[in-house]
């Protein structure tokens, strides 16, 4: 199923929850138009943003009327919608059940620990760096390992639950957090990097790259 106008995505380039729509759409070759939010001008908190999403975050879709708000719900709608086939996100209850399983770890360590990091050392934000640092590090030396004998996540082909993960961690060395320690995460990222359809999120020469 093809998209009959462009989906709008209300989005912020270096948000990885952002990317985490934008490489939704571009792995599932819809077309999209960006507009890109004026975080530092306020716009997520004017009437007009508001009345798309009351929590004032980003990013948001719309969809010929629809609506939908939060990235890891985003990814489940364009899965949905326009992925007959079950490809990126599984009818089975067992797989249903595991790709759920990981947009809780993007929900939770995740934005804990890489993305809280990055907050700090890109945006300024006054939060406790050594203890995103410390989640993030704790996420990766569990993460590791569960990669060691799989291609994917959930499966032996990617499902949203490699998307929704993949942007915080591909830029944990931004917010102070290495990831050479972790081969079989590396090796997943490149993994992911090489979708047809795949395109980064702007690099920010922070934490570990600013040198």
């Amino acid at each position: 199923m093809n998209s009959k106008k462009p989906i709008l995505l209300h989005g912020f380039d270096r948000s990885g929850h952002s990317h985490r729509a934008e490489l939704m759409l571009r792995l599932l070759g819809l077309p999209f138009d960006f507009h890109q939010v004026d975080l530092a001008g306020g716009e997520q908190r004017s009437a007009a943003f508001l009345k798309l999403n009351p929590f004032g975050t980003v990013p948001v879709i719309e969809d010929d009327g629809v609506v939908i708000a939060d990235s890891c719900s985003i990814l489940v709608y364009l899965a949905t919608k326009y992925d007959a086939e079950g490809r990126w996100l599984p009818r089975d209850p067992a797989g249903a059940a595991q790709v759920q399983r990981w947009l809780s770890v993007a929900q939770g360590p995740v934005f804990n620990g890489p993305c809280r990091a990055r907050l700090v050392t890109v945006f300024g934000a006054d939060l406790d760096h050594a203890l995103a640092k410390a989640t993030a590090e704790k996420l990766f030396a569990n993460l590791d390992p569960i990669l060691a004998d799989k291609t994917f996540l959930v499966e032996e082909r990617p499902t949203i639950a490699d998307i929704a993960l993949y942007s915080y961690i591909a830029h944990a060395p931004e917010g102070g957090v290495a990831l050479d320690p972790h081969k079989n995460i590396v090796a997943w990222l490149r993994r992911i990097e090489a979708l047809p359809g795949f395109a980064p999120m702007p690099a920010t020469k922070a934490g570990l790259l600013a040198a």
